[in-house]
């Protein structure tokens, strides 16, 4: 996921207060841990009703100027303009929107939805959406987008997975994935990431794939957390070399002795919503053990 709309995506007083927000029609923006609803997001739903009426003006005003909007399409970073062209160049006869997470961020709202668009060609066209809100005075405004079109890999309906649990030891997870592989001529495959983070867990899926059996065989899984603020466990991150200003997740492969492999470099799968089945087949396949 975009560090934009990620790093950038609880205690019960968080919960009270985010209540008494939505029932003011607003929410807080608080120094507080990602805090997760799936009620709703007034903003988004003011977006939505631009998007079905075809007002282009109404919603590009929904987007942030100064700075722009970071917007991201397929993998590749694009303009507002763009964005708003492709929503209003549906000309949608209807959309099924489906909310996966709305989760308070300290700097504002990250929120994530899947929509069906009824095309009229009578095709339906699925889309993965991730948007990042902040408030400015009384205006909320969009500060990012991360859209996914016709996924190719299944998208989750929601983030509850425990993927990264907050109370897991990074290196004695690593330390006990060392001594299986050693023993099992497997490579230990690190995934950097956050449960916060959308692409983490559409990345977890991937591997759970039926075709995906065989090359994940090759490795011993170890999901290393990176926290709120992705700082969490920044001495792993450093010994595997891994860039985390390219987003996340991020990846790499050591040897059953710790030797790194190899790390990504390039955010190649932060993106992992856009990603084909074939490209992370290649990777996985391309640093598995050879068999003997």
């Amino acid at each position: 996921m975009n560090r934009t709309l990620s790093g950038r995506f609880c205690s019960v007083v968080v919960l009270i207060g985010m209540a008494a927000a939505m029932l003011r029609g607003e929410y807080l923006v608080a120094e507080a841990p990602a805090t997760e609803t799936k009620t709703g997001f007034p903003p988004l739903e003011v977006w939505k009703s631009a998007v079905a009426t075809g007002d282009a003006a109404a919603l590009k005003a929904l987007y942030a100027t100064d700075p722009k909007a970071h917007v991201q399409a397929n993998g590749v970073v694009t303009t507002v303009d763009a964005d708003i062209s492709f929503w209003l160049g549906l000309k949608a006869q209807s959309i099924k929107w489906e909310t996966v997470a709305v989760i308070q961020r300290p700097w504002g709202m990250s929120v994530v939805f899947k929509a069906e668009a009824q095309l009229p060609t009578g095709q339906t066209l699925s889309v993965t959406d991730g948007q990042g809100w902040r408030k400015r005075g009384e205006q909320w405004q969009l500060i990012s987008v991360e859209r996914a079109d016709a996924p190719h890999l299944k998208q989750p309906s929601d983030m509850n997975k425990n993927i990264y649990p907050a109370d897991a030891d990074a290196r004695v997870e690593i330390e006990k994935a060392e001594k299986k592989a050693a023993a099992e001529h497997k490579r230990v495959l690190l995934v950097f990431g956050a449960n916060w983070c959308y692409d983490c867990h559409v990345l977890d899926l991937a591997f759970h794939r039926p075709d995906f059996a065989t090359a994940i065989a090759g490795y011993e899984v170890v999901h290393i957390d990176l926290g709120e603020d992705e700082k969490k466990n920044s001495d792993v991150v450093k010994q595997f070399a891994v860039p985390l200003d390219k987003g996340i997740p991020a990846l790499a492969v050591a040897e059953a002795d710790g030797t790194l492999v190899v790390s990504q470099k390039n955010g190649e799968f932060e993106d992992a919503r856009s990603l084909t089945p074939e490209a992370l087949l290649e990777f996985l396949n391309k640093w598995k053990p050879q068999a003997k």
